[in-house]
């Protein structure tokens, strides 16, 4: 990655970055500085009760911040065959924004090799939302990443640009009790 040096900087200093993930492009920041999330929301004209998802380097950074979640979970997330975002309940030492009313978070234990050297620079989890504006379609490639964004944000990662990405993850929710809540395909 051309620039690591200097997005991993903007992030550490609550800045904002537009970059290719392993479902579509999106715009993230680091996940626990709640004045780098309140950036994102003001840059995607998001309201402030819907919660972000966010990208994890591995099942001992997730730890720290779900630290009790069922086991079922490691099976999940290990034998997913395509990008799978899972709901945890009680997550800990994040941003505000990125929890839901209820303390859970959506988290994707990512494999894409742009998001892990981020994550892995940046020590933290990263913010993964959309780079759309709230209630746009999202775009497939960074040529359809709407203009205004790109000039929003504070680091664009130039990875990938020609690359088409086609859907966004599944989500769903998993309880304490291991029930499962299927929120998106």
């Amino acid at each position: 990655m051309e620039n690591l040096e200097n997005i991993v900087e903007t992030l550490k200093n609550g800045g904002t970055i537009l970059y290719p993930t392993d479902t579509i492009w999106g715009l993230g920041c680091d996940a626990t500085n709640e004045a780098a999330c309140q950036k994102l929301l003001e840059i995607k004209r998001r309201p402030e009760t819907k919660s972000f998802i966010i990208l994890v380097d591995s099942f001992q950074m997730l730890e720290k911040y779900v630290p009790e979640f069922s086991d079922v979970c490691y099976e999940l997330a290990e034998l997913a065959i395509k990008p799978l975002t899972i709901i945890y309940p009680k997550a800990q030492g994040l941003a505000a924004s990125v929890l839901a009313d209820d303390g859970s978070v959506g988290i994707r234990l990512t494999k894409d090799p742009s998001c892990l050297k981020l994550i892995k620079a940046l020590k933290k989890p990263l913010v993964s939302t959309s780079a759309n504006f709230s209630g746009a379609a999202y775009p497939t490639c960074f040529d359809d990443v709407d203009f205004e964004l790109k000039n929003a944000v504070d680091e664009i990662v130039k990875e990938r640009l020609t690359e088409k990405q086609i859907s966004p993850s599944q989500i769903i929710k998993i309880g304490l009790d291991s029930s499962i809540k299927i929120v998106r395909k």
